[in-house]
């Protein structure tokens, strides 16, 4: 587990994939970087690798992750993604394992031990609470539990799922942070499960397709900001 970077919960992710990149990412991620003072949240934003540069310069407060990177060393490696690369282009973390970009155990294994060696956080994506358990044995920084059957439905993980992953993880590695995703689409999704014990929550199309993205990513981080201080009230 890389020790350089300790992302202090909540915290909320927002995971364009392929549905924003260049200038338009560059004016939500700005919003995210206003919206992380305002409320006190760190964001995590999972970019597209040609946009880890820009967005690295041009923000102050989001955490810039990259969207996948491959357990290669430095050398040949043609179309991979070098871990490297991505702490050079300004990347302070990578999810892995995500359901649309899976890996085997063996490379998600080598591949986090990579992200340790080079100073970048890693966050893994799992999607029942066994494999959340065995993820958890890998030692990431960060696991996210969230069913593939879920992801863009606008159905959320019930508070029951919630509490028995972060559990089940916590039981594991108690220095493991839990995000728990999938379907996310509002403020009051982002409030219940926070309430429920995630360490943080997060979305793609609950901001991607939103008429207004910067609108609703101010709510939902609002939203964090609220649950975290009722829970702990």
């Amino acid at each position: 587990m890389y020790k350089g970077l300790t992302i202090k919960p909540p915290f909320f992710e927002i995971g364009p994939k392929a549905y924003m990149y260049g200038e338009r990412m560059l004016r939500l991620a700005k919003a995210a970087d206003e919206a992380s003072v305002k409320y006190d949240v760190r964001i995590i934003l999972t970019l597209q690798p040609s946009d880890i540069y820009l967005l690295a310069r041009e923000t102050e407060h989001v955490l810039i992750f990259a969207q996948h990177m491959d357990p290669v060393p430095i050398g040949r490696g043609n179309g991979s993604i070098l871990p490297e690369a991505l702490k050079a282009a300004g990347a302070v973390g990578v999810i892995l394992n995500h359901a649309e970009k899976p890996m085997t155990l063996a490379d998600l294994s080598r591949a986090i031990r990579r992200a340790d060696e080079v100073g970048l956080v890693s966050m893994v994506c799992a999607d029942s609470i066994r494999e959340a358990e065995a993820v958890a044995h890998l030692s990431p920084n960060i696991i996210v539990a969230e069913p593939t059957e879920l992801i863009g439905t606008g159905q959320t993980s019930d508070e029951e799922y919630v509490i028995a992953t972060t559990s089940a993880i916590k039981k594991v590695n108690t220095e493991i942070q839990v995000l728990q995703a999938a379907g996310i689409k509002n403020g009051q999704d982002v409030y219940r499960t926070i309430r429920a014990g995630a360490d943080a929550t997060g979305t793609t199309s609950g901001i991607m397709r939103a008429e207004d993205p910067e609108a609703m990513l101010d709510e939902m981080i609002g939203a964090v900001r609220k649950a975290w201080d009722d829970l702990n009230k």
